[in-house]
C-alpha cells in the first residue's frame, strides 16, 4: 500500500501470529478454519489438520472477576490504526486498531492480529462457526420463502452477494442477585352492579418480599458498528458452547474487537437482568397469591460474585439487490437463525388487511344472528 499516510493515525506496528499463517504440509497453501470439521482445512488439496496439539485437551473460556478488572473502558473504531506486516510475503497493510483478523490482499495469508493490544482485553473464548457459507445461503433461502409480505419476484431473484464470515465481540456475565420488592396484586371478583349486570371488579392487596436468582451468561453485544435490530434477530447464541481462544479458530474470517467496554456492557447487562427479574418476580407474586394481575412493582437489586467472559461469536453477513435497493441480512453462524430486511409487497399487505376485515365482519354477523 505504497504512499499511505500512516503518520496521520500513529499506527501500531503489529506482527501476525505464525500459527495463523499455517501452510498446508501437502501443497503449501494457506489453511483456514473449517466449520464442518472444526479443523484447519486447505482449500486447494482438502488436507485437514487438528488445531489442538498432541495431548492438548479442549477447554472453554475462563470466567474472570469483574471487580478486579482494570481495563473497563470503551474503544473507538476508526480512531487508531495499526500497520500489519505479512510474514508470508512481506506486504504491508493498514487495519483498524480494533480489528483482530483479516486476510493479506497480496498473498491470501490469514493475518490474525495479536490477541491483546495495549489498553484492550483479549478474547477469552470463541463460539466457532458451525455453518459454512453454503449452509448459510440455504438457511437464508429457506427463511426468505416464509416471508409472506415479500414479493414473489424478489424471492425468485434474490441472490446473496459475497457471504462474509465475521466474528463479533460479546460479553457474558454471571452474578448472584438478591432483590427486595414491593407491589400490589389484584384478584378479580364477579359482582352485580346496580343495573343487575355481572361485572368484573379487581380487589387490590399490598405485598413485599425477597427474591434471589443466579444469572448465568447474560449476553451483551460488544459492538456498535452493526444494525442492532439485525443482531437481535439472530439471537440467542449458545455461549456455553465455546472454546478457549486460539487464533487458528478465527483463521480465514474477519474478527472485530469490542467497542463497548466492560463497564458499559455491565450497565447494559444490569438493565437486561432487571427486566428478567421483574418478569420472574411478577410470576412469583401471581403464583403465591393466586393473583390475576400485578401492578406498582418496585424492586431493588444487589449483585454479588460478578464474573465475565469476553467471547467472539460467528455471523455470516450478506445482502441482495431488488429494484435498485440493497437489503442486508445476517445468519447466526452457530445456530443458522436468520435476520434481515426484505422488500414489502403493497398488494400482499392490502389483501391481508382486506382478509382480516372480512373475517371480523363475518364474526360480528354471526354473533348478532
Amino acid at each position: 500500500m505504497a504512499g499511505q499516510e500512516y503518520e496521520l493515525n500513529a499506527p501500531v506496528l503489529t506482527d501476525t501470529k505464525e500459527e495463523t499463517d499455517k501452510k498446508c504440509p501437502c501443497c503449501g497453501g494457506i489453511m483456514d478454519f473449517d466449520p464442518a470439521t472444526g479443523k484447519l482445512h486447505c482449500p486447494y488439496c482438502d488436507h485437514l489438520e487438528d488445531i489442538l496439539r498432541e495431548n492438548e485437551e479442549e477447554s472453554s473460556a475462563e470466567e474472570q472477576d469483574f471487580l478486579n478488572e482494570e481495563l473497563t473502558g470503551n474503544c473507538d473504531w476508526g480512531v487508531e490504526t495499526k500497520l500489519v506486516l505479512c510474514k508470508a510475503c512481506g506486504g504491508e497493510m493498514v487495519y483498524d486498531a480494533l480489528e483482530i483478523s483479516g486476510e493479506c490482499p497480496y498473498c491470501g495469508s490469514n493475518q490474525v492480529m495479536e490477541a491483546k493490544a495495549e489498553h484492550t482485553l483479549a478474547p477469552g473464548g470463541v463460539c466457532v462457526f458451525k455453518l459454512d457459507a453454503k449452509q448459510a445461503a440455504e438457511k437464508f433461502k429457506s427463511w426468505l420463502k416464509k416471508r409472506w409480505f415479500c414479493p414473489k419476484e424478489a424471492k425468485n431473484t434474490a441472490k446473496p452477494k459475497d457471504f462474509k464470515g465475521i466474528y463479533l465481540p460479546y460479553w457474558t456475565f454471571d452474578t448472584d442477585t438478591s432483590t427486595t420488592y414491593s407491589a400490589e396484586y389484584g384478584i378479580n371478583r364477579q359482582k352485580r352492579n346496580s343495573k343487575g349486570e355481572t361485572v368484573t371488579m379487581t380487589e387490590w392487596y399490598s405485598c413485599c418480599g425477597t427474591y434471589r436468582e443466579f444469572i448465568d451468561d447474560q449476553a451483551v453485544c460488544g459492538t456498535t458498528r452493526h444494525e442492532q435490530s439485525l443482531l437481535n434477530g439472530i439471537l440467542p447464541y449458545n455461549t456455553a458452547d465455546n472454546k478457549s481462544y486460539k487464533p487458528e479458530y478465527v483463521a480465514g474470517f474477519a474478527s472485530e474487537r469490542y467497542s463497548i467496554g466492560l463497564k458499559e456492557a455491565w450497565e447494559k447487562a444490569k438493565s437486561l437482568i432487571s427486566t428478567r427479574l421483574r418478569r420472574n418476580i411478577t410470576r412469583k407474586i401471581q403464583t403465591e397469591h393466586h393473583a390475576d394481575s400485578v401492578r406498582a412493582l418496585h424492586i431493588q437489586t444487589g449483585y454479588t460474585n460478578i464474573k465475565y467472559k469476553y467471547l467472539l461469536v460467528p455471523v455470516w453477513m450478506a445482502c441482495f439487490k431488488y429494484k435498485a435497493k440493497i437489503y442486508r441480512f445476517m445468519v447466526n453462524g452457530q445456530t443458522g437463525r436468520v435476520s434481515g430486511k426484505i422488500p414489502i409487497s403493497p398488494w400482499k399487505v392490502f389483501l391481508t388487511v382486506l382478509g382480516a376485515i372480512a373475517v371480523l365482519g363475518l364474526m360480528w354477523y354471526i354473533s348478532n344472528l
